[in-house]
């Protein structure tokens, strides 16, 4: 059984996709961009405050299925630019002092709304 998450304190879907969706005591959460969820605006003034946004994203929606980065078991990262890697690493090392997820980082061609980095979750109870 599926049960879709949602939450005002992060951005809405902006397509035919639901936030997160819980199954059994996995969550699979949506890519997240940097859209300020109070204010509907990308935060693209540069790759750090871009990154921040994003995790803080992710983290409203862990928050909504009860859970936190603490939880997460994979993430997915994909950036326009290879060379901001060292910056998001910055940002996302943070999140994930202890015992971090497995993970990759990819360079692709665009993202949504034109921003430069997208990062998804999966996450367990």
């Amino acid at each position: 059984m599926k049960k879709v998450i949602n939450t005002k304190n992060a951005p809405k879907a902006i397509g035919p996709y639901s936030q997160a969706i819980l199954s059994g005591n996995t969550l699979y959460c949506s890519g997240q961009i940097a859209i300020n969820p109070d204010t509907g605006n990308l935060v693209i003034e540069n790759i750090t405050a871009e990154t921040n946004q994003v995790m803080k994203n992710i983290l409203a929606v862990l928050n909504a299925a009860d859970m936190n980065f603490e939880n997460v078991v994979k993430c997915s990262i994909f950036m326009i630019d290879m060379n901001d890697y060292s910056a998001v690493n910055q940002v996302y090392a943070k999140c994930f002092s202890e015992n971090p997820p497995a993970r990759e980082a990819v360079q692709v061609s665009v993202l949504p709304k034109n921003v430069n980095v997208e990062i998804s979750i999966i996450a367990v109870k």
